[in-house]
């Protein structure tokens, strides 16, 4: 276990989310990735300015996308109330967000609005449909993006966290798969918090939570178990993942590590991101800085790539082993980084 203290690791997780969110901003999106080193040069290792014509056009370096601005709204919430309340995040989804969007992708705070996200607010503002009704089937990182915070809070009650983070990723994607998904992401988070290392044991570990009916998931891969009933993830797969791609990692199989974008892929779909940031996180589990700018200079979408490896490593780092200088260059960072300890000093 790590010598880190939990509430270090707590903040760091945060902070490592919003790091890794602000840094996507400019470079966000290049397919091309000869298109983006023209743009950017060979090696992106700091925060940047959008191009005007681009997805956060106007934006300056440092700021945070909307994925960060929905996940402040969630740690706000989490704040006032000092547990998941989920009438409360929605009553500042519907206040304090949606009466800023009109549907299109490139109108909203933090220059983009994903596609569940819209899908959200024309089922709730046109059609008056209440929430428990307005997810879609998106299989993107967005929900993944916002339940750190739940991850964090919840980091030393599995259960709790599997049931919150659960029941939020279902306000926005309905879909099972990238439901348990999402939910074996915190999970993972939530034991480097603890202090428990990315490893090619992690796995084992998060298993026996499923053999202790901590965690919500078909438990047929442990000797003599039965499936453990209805309204759980119908298999483990997603939790024994994590430890097949740290064994990977360990062996850096991946050179430079940046390919990992080409190797599992460069698109939004939760399939492609939660692999390579798992691999970025256990290769550079000490490293805050490379995993981070790895997972920037890979292209396609970095900015969910670098926020939910930004996560990882900074639970696995602690806050005072992130770089200064990444915290400095953050827009509103003091306030930020009040918020983050806040909430640590939540967890018990």
């Amino acid at each position: 276990m790590s010598t880190i203290t939990l509430q270090d690791r707590a903040v760091g997780a945060i902070m490592g989310a919003y790091i890794g969110d602000a840094l996507g901003l400019g470079p966000h999106w290049y397919y091309n990735l000869d298109e983006q080193q023209q743009q950017y040069g060979e090696w992106i290792d700091d925060y940047t300015d959008p191009q005007p014509d681009r997805y956060h056009g106007g934006m300056k370096a440092g700021q945070q996308s909307q994925s960060g601005l929905i996940l402040n709204m969630l740690i706000d919430s989490i704040l006032a109330n000092g547990d998941y309340n989920e009438e409360s995040f929605c009553q500042r989804l519907d206040n304090d967000l949606f009466p800023l969007l009109d549907g299109t992708a490139n109108v909203g705070p933090g220059g983009f609005t994903s596609q569940s996200i819209r899908e959200a607010w024309v089922l709730r503002t046109q059609h008056n449909k209440p929430w428990g009704e307005v997810a879609g089937f998106t299989d993107n990182t967005e929900a993944a993006e916002r339940i750190l915070a739940l991850a964090v809070r919840y980091a030393t009650n599995p259960k709790e966290l599997a049931s919150s983070v659960s029941s939020n990723t279902l306000l926005t994607q309905c879909d099972e798969t990238i439901n348990a998904m999402t939910v074996a992401y915190a999970a993972v988070l939530g034991m480097l918090v603890q202090g428990h290392p990315l490893d090619e044991e992690l796995s084992g570990k998060l298993m026996q939570l499923v053999g202790d009916h901590q965690l919500p998931f078909h438990a047929m891969t442990i000797p003599g178990s039965k499936p453990s009933g209805a309204g759980t993830f119908a298999s483990p797969d997603a939790l024994l993942t994590p430890s097949s791609i740290a064994r990977a990692a360990h062996e850096d199989l991946i050179q430079p590590a940046w390919k990992v974008s080409i190797v599992y892929g460069m698109p939004c779909a939760v399939y492609h991101q939660f692999p390579a940031c798992y691999y970025l996180a256990a290769r550079y589990s000490d490293d805050f800085e490379n995993a981070v700018l790895h997972a920037i200079n890979g292209g396609g979408q970095n900015m969910a790539r670098a926020m939910l490896t930004g996560a990882l490593v900074g639970a696995q780092v602690g806050i005072k082993n992130i770089p200064q200088r990444f915290i400095d260059g953050l827009e509103n960072s003091t306030e930020l980084l009040e918020q983050a300890e806040k909430l640590a000093a939540l967890i018990n």
